[in-house]
């Protein structure tokens, strides 16, 4: 069976008494450029050493994500990653909402959301609910398409960002998603109701906050992709990254035998018994 993630997220420092907590509740006045960030530890059941995140980047009014890797969880990977993924989205980030750990929680980051006028926000502590949106794109934009294989390798965390950024193009102009405008608990019964299933494209272009400059530019990016080639490309670069990592794992060997039944006092006391 294939090993299950596991969280890796360790308490950050004592800034977290400069950013405030938001909670799952307080997205319903979001406009295109508040992000949820986040993430994922690629270690294949084995969290020693270093091994590959990637940094899930979702905005939560139009759902649109990109993702970027990093060879480990330190500060100045996953800034790296952070600036290359803002300056990838189609409209700049007004605010940036993560968890309470120590590669987001850092006096670096916070500082450049001050100059970059960025609101800084994270979600409470052990509740995961709290980035719903960005959790849900771990899964089905993240774990669905690489795994749950150790990375740890070069190689690897090349394939890695090359399937992002394919799979980013994918993803924010075909892929529709509903989200969800009501819910209402009447004892044991939950009523649900979702909009209309629309991709992150559609829903950014059809936003009175998006300027007519940048419905343009995603426009023209959208009529040069090709989806089906698009589509066997990542499926390709996911099966080389497959090969990568089952290549690393070690032959089965044979458990030693234990020898100590075959010492003469051992024998002797079997025979005696079943005599």
């Amino acid at each position: 069976m294939m090993p299950r993630g596991r969280s890796h997220t360790k308490t950050g420092s004592l800034l977290k008494s400069q950013i405030p907590v938001r909670t799952w509740a307080d997205w319903d006045d979001a406009v295109p450029g508040f992000v949820e960030i986040d993430l994922v530890g690629h270690d294949g059941g084995n969290s020693s050493g270093e091994f590959c995140f990637t940094l899930t980047v979702t905005d939560i009014a139009t759902g649109w994500t990109i993702n970027r890797s990093v060879p480990n969880k330190a500060q100045r990977w996953v800034f790296a990653a952070l600036e290359h993924v803002v300056a990838s989205l189609p409209f700049p980030v007004l605010g940036i909402d993560s968890d309470n750990g120590s590669e987001f929680i850092n006096a670096h980051l916070l500082n450049w959301c001050i100059e970059q006028k960025i609101t800084f926000t994270r979600s409470r502590p052990g509740k995961k609910n709290d980035g719903a949106h960005v959790e849900q794109k771990n899964w089905a934009r993240v774990r669905e398409l690489v795994g749950y294989y150790r990375y740890d390798t070069g190689a690897e965390l090349a394939r890695l960002n090359e399937i992002w950024a394919l799979d980013a193009e994918f993803t924010n102009y075909f892929l529709p998603q509903q989200k969800l405008v009501f819910k209402q608990r009447t004892g044991a019964k939950v009523t649900k109701r979702h909009d209309i299933a629309t991709t992150p494209h559609q829903r950014a272009v059809a936003h009175q906050d998006m300027t007519r400059r940048r419905v343009i530019s995603m426009n023209a990016a959208f009529k040069r992709i090709k989806p089906a080639a698009l589509s066997r490309q990542v499926l390709a670069l996911t099966g080389q990254l497959e090969i990568l990592a089952q290549a690393k794992k070690a032959p089965r060997s044979r458990p030693p035998v234990n020898t100590a039944w075959n010492e003469t006092g051992w024998r002797r006391k079997s025979n005696e018994a079943t005599s």
